[in-house]
């Protein structure tokens, strides 16, 4: 039998975000591109700062399923820097996901909204980083986007 699957709460990510841009409907959805600007990392044993540069490459469906693909990265308090890419959905009832596309506030425990992080980084300290399985549960707000990473063990 196969090791029984648990996660642990590692750190959360809050990544502040600007205005979003939309490149129009690409034939499988409407393509979105949200800048990412800044931001904080903080957990037990790995605090840091959200680099401003970065994006969450978005495809909402005809469903209003939400494709998401974030590339940025953020400095660690003792100088690592830990290059992120984070795959996941966000997917709900259409007038909140709605709502949330006019950056009015939603009660992110109606929303599913799910990521699965991979990190990238040279520092010896955080390399357990690349070793791991990582599952993320985050929240959409206006001006940020809120990721509590768990590790798969």
């Amino acid at each position: 039998m196969s090791p029984e699957l648990h996660t642990k709460y590692v750190f959360t990510i809050t990544a502040r975000i600007a205005e979003v841009t939309s490149a129009g409907d690409i034939g499988t959805g409407v393509r979105r591109i949200i800048p990412i600007i800044g931001g904080d990392v903080k957990g037990k044993g790995i605090n840091g700062k959200v680099l401003p540069f970065g994006a969450d490459f978005q495809i909402i469906r005809p469903n209003e399923l939400i494709d998401l693909e974030a590339k940025y990265a953020f400095e660690t308090d003792d100088g690592a820097v830990v290059y992120v890419e984070n795959k996941g959905i966000r997917f709900g009832p259409v007038e909140l996901l709605q709502k949330l596309k006019r950056g009015e506030p939603v009660d992110p425990k109606l929303i599913y909204f799910r990521t699965v992080p991979k990190f990238e980084t040279g520092a010896e300290k955080y390399r357990w980083l690349m070793e791991r399985i990582f599952i993320g549960s985050a929240a959409r707000h206006a001006d940020r986007v809120v990721i509590d990473v768990h590790q798969v063990l």
